[in-house]
């Protein structure tokens, strides 16, 4: 096998291979149990999460726009409303704590989650969080898909 195949095979796998790692880093993995436990701090900087705060959260209509996460998301996070609304049900707790956070300060914009975040405590925002990450996962990897 020549160099440059073998540099070439190497560059096609560290994509995949920094984002595992990234994703590690960020505490992949570290689902919340049906339990109802709070889970550890996060890599946000939050609270623990409480899985029975967040699942009422979840279900609460928000001042701002009359919605709950679940009338756009769907039932335990895994039916949304519409195709572009994304499934929340069992994805990473800081990755949803820190996309929270993001709508809560303005530095990432949607119409309705960001007036939905605007108002929300650093509790609120890990208890919804541990919440979603609790539930049963419908995500799948959409690499090589067509």
């Amino acid at each position: 096998m020549s160099r440059a195949t073998v540099t070439l095979r190497l560059g096609r796998l560290a994509a995949p291979l920094l984002f595992a790692l990234a994703l590690a880093a960020c505490g992949g993995g570290d689902h919340a149990e049906d339990s109802g436990d709070a889970q550890a701090s996060s890599s946000a900087g939050l609270p623990e999460g409480r899985i029975a705060e967040g699942e009422a959260l979840a279900n609460a209509k928000g001042q701002a726009t009359g919605q709950s996460c679940i009338d756009c998301h769907g039932a335990d996070g895994n039916v949304p409303l519409d195709e572009s609304y994304p499934k929340l049900g069992g994805q990473y707790r800081d990755y949803l704590a820190h996309s929270i956070q993001q709508y809560r300060n303005g530095t990432r914009e949607h119409a309705l989650m960001s007036q939905q975040a605007v108002n929300l405590t650093d509790q609120q925002i890990a208890d919804v969080a541990a919440y979603f990450a609790s539930r049963p996962s419908q995500l799948r990897d959409l690499h090589g898909a067509h």
